[in-house]
């Protein structure tokens, strides 16, 4: 459905940093940098996860005071806990460690954490 999302944050480096090593067991890397002003101005950076583009966007903007959420897609369970180690690892806030949600659908298997800007990221597995 989605081709590609974008989040505004406080401070796009510190963003970059946490979702890059996070989120790094699924892929996720830097792939384009846009210029937003004069040099050293913040830029607009796309990440992917391995794809032809940028699927996530992160923007210069000032954090938004509501609460966002996204889900990456992770390939197995097994990728859902490696996120959930490097988020530790990187002293990510938790906000519910991997398990099973049969409140969203069975074989819905995810991790749930804290980003910079105190929006709710997640990594999720379905197994049907």
């Amino acid at each position: 459905m989605f081709d590609h999302v974008g989040f505004p944050c406080s401070d796009v480096e510190t963003s970059v940093a946490f979702y890059t090593a996070v989120f790094a067991p699924l892929g996720a890397s830097v792939s384009m940098r846009i210029p937003t002003g004069p040099p050293g101005a913040p830029e607009v950076v796309g990440l992917s996860t391995g794809g032809p583009h940028a699927d996530f966007w992160l923007a210069p903007g000032g954090a938004v005071t509501q609460e966002l959420h996204i889900a990456f897609a992770a390939p197995d369970r097994a990728a859902v806990d490696a996120v959930h180690e490097a988020a530790q690892a990187y002293g990510a806030e938790v906000l519910h460690a991997p398990r099973i949600f049969p409140e969203y659908h069975p074989g819905y298997y995810g991790v749930f954490l804290r980003d910079p800007d105190g929006h709710n990221v997640e990594a999720v597995h379905h197994t049907f």
